[in-house]
């Protein structure tokens, strides 16, 4: 037994999901002694940051929509370069809105485009603020955010048609809280993400996460759709899925947004020039066009051949994609309601985006998880009983 677990005898402990929350708890526990099988009922690992080689034009494809890592963390960071070469990779996002392409996110640039002005730092900074909606002082919706950080032009050429677009609801009925992740600059700096480490693993996020399952003690089953029960052998259940469909949804269903994909297959070598397009006219249906092959700059494919998606979004039903946590008002109600039922549940963690209803990137899933990990093996050397949540929602 391993030394990790003090007196405290090897558990068997099922993970429903192989997406990166469940492949790095299955390694973690794993190399603390446990015995853990990984099932997922898709027929591959990763999740929604699955990568595939197109057979048509040999690019690599997010196929579930674009997937950078950056992060602050340096523990994630080595975590994750412990099992991919991570590729540097400096994420660039251009808006169209109103015939014209713009610079995001919002800098420098993009104000002095918009208002035909040559602003310096200072002289934007002061404008801006002059363009705020001042009389806000504790913005509490979307909308409210948006007039307070950035005042109405800019609100309305950026952001309220493609919020609607991307949420399907009002700005003014979602948090503040989304709008607070953006960036606003007062320079030229017109990279998307500020983190220290930004990069996509070289051969993908797929062949990233089978390396982090490819440990000892852990067993993989593909295709398998968890049945409401863990089989019988099983001590613990760490859930990865939708909280609300481990209680079969019966308090009803907590609130998604979902992507459709449209493949534009071009006979050219660059469609748009860069990774992801935004289209934020709400006449516009598409949110973005995102250009697969500027994912991976280093690889080698076919000089002459492209691939696009154009992505839509729309309310997640029962047998779509969850993607995006809507967390609206009768949302968080109801959340409170299966949280407490959790609670009330033995036998079995809850964790990960879709188990917390949380929207994480990467390298907080990452993290969590880690931390789950180290929770779990201190409670069960000592004993103790697991929680629920380490992480409540």
């Amino acid at each position: 037994m391993d030394a990790s677990l003090g007196q405290a005898p090897p558990k068997r402990i099922l993970i429903v999901g192989a997406g990166i929350s469940g492949a790095v708890l299955a390694r973690e526990l794993a190399a603390a002694g446990h015995s853990v099988i990984v099932q997922d009922e898709r027929r591959h690992v990763a999740g929604n940051c699955h990568t595939a080689q197109d057979p048509a034009t040999g690019i690599m494809v997010h196929e579930y929509g674009p997937h950078i890592f950056h992060t602050a963390d340096d523990e994630v960071w080595a975590y994750v370069t412990r099992f991919a070469e991570m590729m540097p990779f400096r994420h660039r996002v251009k808006a169209m809105a109103g015939g014209q392409v713009y610079s995001l996110p919002i800098n420098l640039h993009t104000i002095n485009q918009l208002f035909g002005r040559q602003m310096s730092p200072q002289e934007a900074r002061a404008f801006i603020a002059a363009q705020c909606a001042s009389d806000i002082e504790e913005p509490k919706s979307f909308e409210d955010q948006a007039l307070r950080f950035v005042g109405e032009k800019i609100y309305a050429t950026f952001l309220r048609g493609y919020t609607r677009k991307q949420w399907g609801v009002e700005p003014a009925e979602l948090p503040a809280s989304i709008l607070k992740r953006l960036p606003l600059r007062f320079d030229y700096d017109d990279g998307y993400f500020d983190h220290p480490h930004q990069a996509i693993p070289r051969r993908g996020y797929t062949e990233m996460v089978e390396a982090i399952l490819a440990a000892d003690r852990v067993e993989l089953r593909l295709g398998t759709a968890f049945e409401g029960a863990p089989p019988e052998g099983v001590d613990h259940l760490i859930y990865t899925g939708p909280l609300d469909r481990y209680f079969d949804r019966d308090l009803g269903p907590l609130g998604y947004r979902t992507l459709d994909f449209e493949r534009i297959e071009a006979p050219c070598g660059d469609v748009q020039g860069l990774a992801v397009m935004n289209y934020c006219d709400e006449e516009t249906p598409h949110t973005r066009v995102t250009e697969h092959r500027h994912f991976a700059p280093w690889a080698e494919v076919a000089p002459d051949r492209s691939l696009c998606f154009r992505e839509y979004s729309r309310d997640a039903g029962p047998g779509d994609t969850p993607y995006y946590p809507l967390r609206l008002l009768n949302d968080r109600k109801r959340l409170s309601q299966y949280v407490e039922r959790a609670k009330a549940t033995s036998g079995v963690t809850f964790v990960g985006r879709l188990g917390t209803y949380a929207y994480l990137d990467m390298d907080r899933a990452i993290g969590r998880a880690l931390e789950t990990a180290r929770v779990l093996n201190r409670t069960w050397a000592q004993g103790g009983k697991a929680p629920a949540f380490v992480h409540d929602p």
